[in-house]
């Protein structure tokens, strides 16, 4: 089955045009195009009507030009017929020869310009025979002054055959030279009504195009306008959506910290509990397996082992509470603060892989806000992670300073710094999570590859937003 068609669009000439809405903006190029058509065919027939009137005036000019030529050629030949019988010279006799030779090539061209006009061939026809009764009376008054002198030839000229054929031929040209009149008078008049027409089409072409470019400006400004309205309405819509963005992103935003905040409170709750009650039954342990092992006082070498086993292994086991207590949540930061917590952080994350460290701190102490102190510490936590995991670094530089109004924190590695593909898988957890605390805390986050190798991981921080004011904490902290 084919596919209905619908009216939604239409394309004209690769421009597409809604429908029904863009569909008037073709009505305009389409009349224009078809009177363009227009014009050109009757532009194409005026000019060959005027080419034809031209053509005609030309050949009855030609026509005309030879009429003349013709008639002044016999007035010529009768004119030296008269020299010569009075002069007997021989030489003025040229006019007639002239005419003898050219007579028939002149008739044969005319026959040939008329074409198929039967009347003027007809009047050709008895032109041809006026003429030659003219040439044969020219000949023979010429033959007689030659044979038997002037008298003989003036008896035949006073006959009046040679005025009367000269006559016919006169009238004959003259009834041809008034058809000629008439055909030029006609061809002209054509080619004055065809220039006429032809300056009425130009004229009604200019008047209709500037028409046609009126609508088209008027639907054009149509258009202009609804397209304003519509991209009005789609800025409208945009700034409507753009809102309910910015709405979610802060509620996604107000999520992510609220649950990050839970989880340290969650890590923190954990690290307590581990402190207090594993701590405390590890430690009994331990001095319960002292007080046994006085008791006992056995000098067994396999006693003696065990025992020291169970003790090495009770030392481990504190060991591990201890450091999983401080990856929860270090007990430095709640006690000596952010920087005590930050030697210890960089300490044990280069002692575990064998790196070098350099670190930089103030001289003093900040009374941070608790949760700036551990967004802050979890980032720079997260950063030395990534190193360790993926920078294959020999060096870590870590700086703590006070810049103006501002707590900047710069860690930086010789590694072999990160690859867009690592960026972007970092992106998704460690890199948005430090991001997003670093940022909640009003900070700007960045990370870069350094040109001598490795990465730099950045954060600054206002001081007036991290910063503790409340004189309770700070006597607290400074009691420590």
């Amino acid at each position: 089955m084919p596919p209905v068609r619908t009216l939604d669009a239409v394309k004209i000439f690769g421009i597409t045009f809604d429908y029904p809405r863009r569909w008037p903006l073709a009505i305009p190029p389409l009349l224009l195009i078809a009177f363009l058509a227009g014009l050109f065919v009757l532009a194409t027939e005026g000019q060959s009507r005027l080419e034809s009137a031209n053509t005609r005036v030309q050949q009855s000019d030609l026509r005309e030009q030879r009429l003349a030529e013709y008639q002044n050629l016999m007035i010529e030949a009768e004119t030296a017929q008269r020299g010569y019988l009075i002069t007997g010279d021989e030489q003025d006799l040229a006019p007639y020869h002239q005419a003898e030779q050219h007579a028939d090539a002149l008739l044969h061209a005319l026959r040939l310009s008329y074409g198929d006009d039967a009347t003027a061939l007809d009047l050709l026809r008895q032109l041809r025979l006026a003429t030659g009764k003219k040439l044969g009376e020219l000949g023979m008054t010429v033959a007689l002054a030659t044979s038997q002198g002037g008298p003989a030839a003036m008896q035949l000229l006073r006959t009046g055959e040679g005025r009367r054929y000269m006559g016919q031929i006169r009238s004959i040209l003259a009834t041809l030279v008034a058809r000629e009149a008439i055909e030029r008078a006609a061809a002209t008049a054509r080619w004055r009504a065809d220039l006429v027409l032809a300056r009425w089409i130009s004229g009604a072409g200019a008047v209709f195009n500037i028409l046609l470019v009126m609508v088209a400006a008027r639907l054009v400004l149509l258009d202009m306008r609804r397209r304003s309205r519509q991209a009005a309405e789609l800025r409208t819509q945009k700034q409507v959506l753009e809102d309910q963005v910015a709405a979610r992103t802060q509620e996604l935003a107000a999520l992510s910290t609220h649950l990050q905040e839970i989880s340290e409170q969650e890590k923190y709750a954990l690290s307590r509990e581990l402190h207090d009650e594993l701590g405390g039954l590890l430690v009994s342990a331990r001095m319960d397996l002292s007080w046994i092992e006085r008791k006992l006082g056995s000098q067994e070498l396999t006693v003696m082992q065990r025992f020291k086993r169970i003790q090495e292994s009770l030392s481990a086991g504190v060991n591990l509470k201890r450091r999983v207590v401080e990856e929860l949540r270090p007990t430095l930061l709640d006690n000596m603060g952010l920087f005590s917590a930050l030697r210890w952080q960089i300490k044990e994350s280069c002692a575990r892989t064998g790196l070098k460290y350099v670190e930089k701190y103030p001289e003093e102490e900040l009374h941070l806000l608790p949760q700036a102190a551990i967004a802050i510490f979890r980032t720079v936590q997260e950063a030395l992670t990534n190193i360790v995991k993926h920078a294959e670094a020999t060096t870590v530089d870590m700086a703590v300073e006070i810049m103006d109004s501002e707590l900047v924190i710069q860690i930086a590695d010789d590694g072999k710094g990160l690859s867009p593909e690592r960026l972007k898988s970092l992106g998704s957890h460690g890199l948005a999570s430090m991001r997003h605390r670093i940022e909640a805390l009003g900070g700007k986050f960045g990370i870069d590859n350094l040109s001598s190798g490795g990465a730099l991981v950045s954060a600054r921080l206002p001081l007036e937003k991290i910063l503790d004011r409340d004189p309770a904490r700070v006597e607290a902290a400074a009691r420590g």
